[in-house]
């Protein structure tokens, strides 16, 4: 009889906090991050109080926000780089506004979002990705 695996898929798991960004459910996106889960991008943000407050602004800008992944590439030892598609029309503006972005994403063996980079820069995520598998192997 064989074990199945217990290792996460960290396609569907990256797959699933997008679908719970894009309905804005906070509390659904929250209880992936980790306990001491680490956020940067725009501003560094530690810990799963202050990644909350971090995003309940952010989506408090926009009246609409949506999330589209163009690719996911999963790397060793828990990461995952996103290429990345947001689209959003800012509270009380007509016009809409877009952004391509990689994201390096780590996840625990637990299926935690531990770490997550955002580069504008795809070559540049691209890297940081490839980094944090190769620090983390």
């Amino acid at each position: 009889m064989s074990e199945e695996s217990t290792i996460p898929d960290l396609a569907e798991l990256t797959r699933v906090v997008f679908e719970a960004v894009n309905r804005r459910d906070i509390d659904a996106v929250m209880s992936f991050f980790a306990p001491d889960a680490f956020l940067a991008g725009f501003e560094v943000v530690e810990g799963r109080a202050a990644i909350r407050g971090f995003l309940d602004e952010w989506f408090g800008y926009f009246a609409e926000l949506r999330f589209e992944v163009e690719e996911f590439v999963v790397l060793d030892d828990g990461v995952v780089l996103a290429v990345v598609h947001q689209e959003g029309r800012p509270v009380g503006v007509d016009g809409q506004v877009h952004q391509r972005e990689g994201w390096a994403i780590h996840w625990s063996a637990d299926g935690l979002l531990v770490r997550l980079t955002t580069h504008t820069d795809i070559d540049e995520a691209r890297a940081a990705a490839e980094r944090l598998a190769q620090e983390r192997g």
